[in-house]
């Protein structure tokens, strides 16, 4: 299913002065972070130019990886609404043109996967 298959649990917001003070090192000259989102351990990352997938591995967790997604590299995208039964959102991503999405995340029902979408629209779409 992709490089996030092996993640599990949902993805819940990350408050933003939080985001900023863990994720700052990271960002070029004039990118912010537009939102987050922590997935148990690792942590999904909108900036202004970038989709960062960060992947916190072993057990303590202090060896990370760090995966930046263009926005213009993401051919398309959905998102799937939180049901009754199901409690849980999506959000899948193409990475080129293949079949099956490169990247399947899940957000608990506390997410506006609606904002999520207008984000996606706005950085992936309207570019």
């Amino acid at each position: 299913m992709g490089i996030m298959s092996g993640f599990t649990g949902n993805a819940g917001d990350i408050p933003p002065h939080e985001a900023v003070a863990e994720f700052a090192g990271l960002m070029g000259q004039g990118e912010g972070i537009h939102a987050a989102y922590r997935l148990v351990r690792d942590a999904i990352v909108f900036t202004h130019w970038r989709l960062m997938l960060v992947d916190k591995q072993g057990l303590t967790g202090k060896k990370c990886e760090y995966h930046s997604i263009p926005y213009k590299s993401i051919t398309h995208f959905a998102v799937e609404t939180a049901g009754h039964m199901d409690g849980d959102a999506e959000l899948k991503i193409w990475v080129g043109h293949g079949e099956d999405p490169t990247f399947h995340l899940e957000f608990s029902r506390s997410v506006d996967i609606y904002k999520i979408q207008a984000m996606l629209t706005q950085f992936v779409v309207a570019r």
